[in-house]
């Protein structure tokens, strides 16, 4: 069975920067299983997945338009150190989540000065190309309870 929209896929992955270091990885862990045309994943593997069948490797370079995106400094700006509640001891690489108009947020700090914090609300991996090695352990027709959900039930996907 081949990789196609609607179908579940199971892959092992290593993910990598542009300097060869690990960023992400299913060794040791169970492979990560999605759903084929649901934006599960970014769109950039999931095109370079398209067509392929188990036992298939895949070796792709995902630029960011295709992955997290490019930086966009206007999701960057300062606010004031009262807007963490609750966090006395606020430090640069500090994430936390923050509700805004689009829904919930990971921000990270990348500046404190005095009362005045700086963040970034960017994925941390925005602006970077991703190196991608893949196979594929897996593929199957999703249920019908997984298309209407939107994700994969049972291993490697989400349990109810």
């Amino acid at each position: 069975m081949q990789v196609a929209k609607n179908k579940v896929v199971t892959i092992d992955y290593t993910l990598k920067d542009d300097q060869g270091n690990v960023l992400d990885t299913s060794a040791g862990s169970d492979p990560l299983a999605y759903i084929q045309g649901m934006r599960n994943i970014i769109v950039g593997l999931e095109n370079a997945l398209e067509g392929k069948s188990t036992g298939d490797k895949v070796n792709v370079v995902v630029p960011p338009e295709e992955g997290y995106g490019e930086v966009n400094e206007q999701l960057r700006g300062e606010v004031d150190r009262s807007a963490f509640e609750g966090a006395d001891d606020i430090k640069v690489g500090m994430r936390f989540h923050a509700q805004t108009q689009h829904g919930t947020e990971i921000i990270t700090v990348i500046a404190v000065d005095g009362d005045k914090v700086t963040i970034d609300a960017n994925h941390p991996l925005a602006g970077q190309s991703l190196h991608f090695d893949v196979e594929v352990v897996d593929v199957r027709d999703a249920t019908e309870d997984e298309i209407s959900h939107g994700h994969v039930h049972g291993p490697g996907g989400h349990e109810h």
